[in-house]
């Protein structure tokens, strides 16, 4: 298959996307140089059987740098609560696990926040440089569920909650259908 040369600028494309509301997670690893983290907004669910998600980041940042041979992954997704989290995770030139940030040591020594929405703990799977990014899938080894809470979304070049009402479990019934 042969695809077009591109014809949209990267100015264009952001342009168009800020209306798409995206999931605000933060990106954690252990690392020789100490725990390192990440505000993201490209994480995804990619299966179900078998659990993978994945997530996108820039070669040029400093992050990148730092966790490029991680095998293990921390994604805690945010609540809308904790829009300073996720400020604190994309500022650059701060300590991003000193207080303020609660978080703790978890499975294999991910380093893992407090009081999350949920996180999940997953191990490289499969990685792919495209463009300037590099898309990592990781598989989902450990997942911790919070209380349920409205999430923290990126849109229109801000973080904002996006209300909603806590999911309804699936009865064993709908689950059979």
């Amino acid at each position: 298959m042969t695809t077009a040369a591109p014809t949209v600028g990267a100015r264009q494309l952001r342009t168009a996307l800020r209306g798409h509301a995206s999931g605000v997670a933060v990106l954690t690893a252990a690392t020789p140089g100490g725990p390192a983290g990440v505000t993201i907004t490209s994480f995804t669910s990619v299966s179900a059987e078998p659990a993978l998600v994945s997530f996108a980041l820039a070669e040029s940042s400093s992050t990148w740098a730092r966790v490029k041979d991680c095998q293990r992954f921390g994604i805690q997704l945010l609540g809308a609560a904790q829009r300073e989290v996720a400020e604190r995770f994309a500022a650059a030139g701060v300590d991003r696990f000193a207080p303020p940030t609660r978080w703790h040591t978890g499975p294999h020594g991910v380093p893992l926040l407090d009081d999350c929405a949920a996180w999940l703990v997953g191990t490289r799977h499969r990685q792919l440089a495209l463009g300037d990014h590099q898309l990592i899938v990781c598989a989902v080894e450990h997942v911790r569920i919070g209380s349920p809470r409205d999430s923290l979304v990126h849109l229109h070049g801000a973080l904002q909650a996006a209300p909603g009402a806590p999911p309804v479990p699936e009865s064993p019934q709908s689950a059979e259908r």
